[in-house]
């Protein structure tokens, strides 16, 4: 049985962000550990936001070594002005950007193997509403993409809207907009997974298609 729930959003609390900023800072002035530290912290948020944006699973490693190969380059520009998370992901979503950039120009074979594997790292576990049956990586999947990016950086990272929107580059209130109509999709997404005939329904048919 699915209980149609979806998760509140977990944040971050602000003496973690507190904590993740000085190291950033500190591995500025070339502390090694500050740099450990740094990474060790943000490597699974940043492996979870481009999973969740990037076309290709196949890049999703590629893409999060990109980002801090990138934030660790320009280090010696962050004034902790933002947070540093906030400003790693910006960081990550250029650097999906330029992924899908390039991919464009010179297109890649459309055989791709399932995508779901390749993004296992990035699978929440034990959020309320979802059980083995349903996976919260193949619903979101479906979603339109800023109302996916919305979803990812406020309920799952935890990001404030206030920062997530900035992120965006949006107001704040479209973001609200984004994220409260992702979660009604996803809602009546669970709904009907709950439906005696609804693994018959999609049976042979594939992945079934989500609303815009």
């Amino acid at each position: 049985m699915i209980t149609p729930a979806l998760p509140l959003s977990h944040t971050r609390p602000a003496s973690a962000d507190e904590s993740i900023t000085a190291w950033a800072l500190a591995a500025r002035g070339g502390d090694s550990v500050a740099v450990d530290h740094f990474v060790r912290a943000l490597h699974r948020d940043v492996t979870r936001y481009v999973a969740h944006l990037c076309a290709d699973p196949q890049a999703v490693d590629d893409l999060a070594q990109d980002t801090f190969l990138r934030a660790l380059g320009s280090l010696h520009r962050f004034e902790g002005r933002s947070s540093a998370r906030t400003w790693l992901l910006s960081i990550a979503r250029r650097a999906v950007a330029d992924s899908i950039r390039s991919t464009a120009v010179r297109p890649r074979p459309a055989d791709l193997p399932d995508w779901e594997p390749a993004a296992e790292l990035a699978q929440p576990r034990g959020l309320p509403g979802f059980d083995d049956g349903v996976a919260l990586l193949e619903l979101l999947a479906g979603l339109p993409y800023e109302r996916r990016e919305a979803f990812v950086l406020t309920q799952l990272l935890g990001l404030p809207y206030a920062e997530a929107a900035a992120l965006s580059n949006c107001p704040v209130g479209t973001v609200r907009s984004r994220v409260a109509r992702a979660r009604a999709t996803l809602l009546a997404l669970l709904a009907a997974a709950e439906k005696p005939d609804s693994a018959a329904s999609t049976q042979g048919a594939g992945r079934p298609l989500v609303a815009a």
